[in-house]
């Protein structure tokens, strides 16, 4: 997953950062596409054309697949109270922001509350939609949701744009909780550690991890440098390799060879 930020420099007032983030466990995977596709339906949801909200439904069929895990409702309620716990520590804590502190926690609560509140797994909700299910079931045949299959659909579609948003905010309505406590503990993973500035000589950067055991990798580049990292990592060591793209954007057999500064930040919940 990338992410495109702009940093304040002294030589440069405006410099454009990409962010890249490499997830070290398959937990972290599973919420780093979950969050991916939430942010893709949110977009197209906010269109007026019928293929956007076309686009909006597809993109809600792979939220159902990719979150269809039994545990991640109660994986996420146990990590959030665990964030609860070690937060609530530091009140009255000399050189904390009280009140960043206490709107965290509250964030923390409100979440847990409403997530706590969902039955079900993530879509279970729609299963039972029958009208959303024959769209799901022809959207896996190549063109398989023309007018003439689905006229159904083809009418649902010629409804007004506001109609359509209607029916599909309903339809996600249930798995909002879950995507603001998916958001919410994305962001607090990603403020842990520090960021710390290291060089890559020759393209390749190499870390001892010493058996410690992280969630995340974030790597920030500059976004004018035509480069592309490649990630490996285990507790026992952390490889980061820069490749020149190519035409078709591959480039594992054309490895950068200058020294490379970037930012590096390892987070751990």
């Amino acid at each position: 997953m990338t992410q495109v930020t702009d940093e304040q420099q002294t030589t440069n007032p405006v410099t454009q950062i990409t962010t890249y983030e490499f997830p070290l466990n398959e937990r972290i995977r599973t919420l780093l596409r979950l969050e991916d596709l939430f942010a893709k339906f949110g977009f197209f949801m906010s269109q007026d054309h019928r293929l956007d909200h076309h686009t909006a439904l597809l993109t809600l069929f792979e939220i159902i697949e990719v979150g269809s895990r039994a545990d991640l409702k109660s994986d996420l309620l146990q990590e959030l109270d665990r964030q609860r716990a070690s937060l609530v520590q530091f009140r009255g804590h000399p050189g904390v922001d009280r009140h960043m502190l206490e709107e965290t926690l509250a964030s923390i609560d409100s979440t847990a509350t409403q997530l706590n509140q969902c039955n079900g797994r993530l879509g279970y909700h729609l299963r039972d939609n029958e009208f959303l299910m024959i769209i799901r079931s022809r959207c896996t045949i190549p063109g398989g949701v023309c007018e003439f299959d689905l006229p159904g659909y083809h009418r649902w579609q010629s409804r007004s744009a506001q109609a359509r948003r209607v029916d599909i905010e309903a339809w996600f309505e249930p798995m909002r909780p879950l995507a603001k406590a998916i958001e919410l503990v994305l962001k607090i993973l990603r403020h842990s550690g520090e960021m710390s500035m290291v060089t890559a000589e020759q393209g390749n950067y190499t870390q001892q991890m010493s058996g410690k055991t992280f969630q995340l990798l974030r790597v920030d580049l500059p976004s004018d440098l035509e480069v592309v990292p490649e990630f490996s990592a285990n507790k026992y060591m952390l490889w980061i390799r820069f490749n020149i793209p190519n035409a078709n954007g591959v480039s594992k057999n054309n490895p950068y060879l200058e020294p490379i500064e970037f930012k590096i930040r390892l987070c751990n919940l």
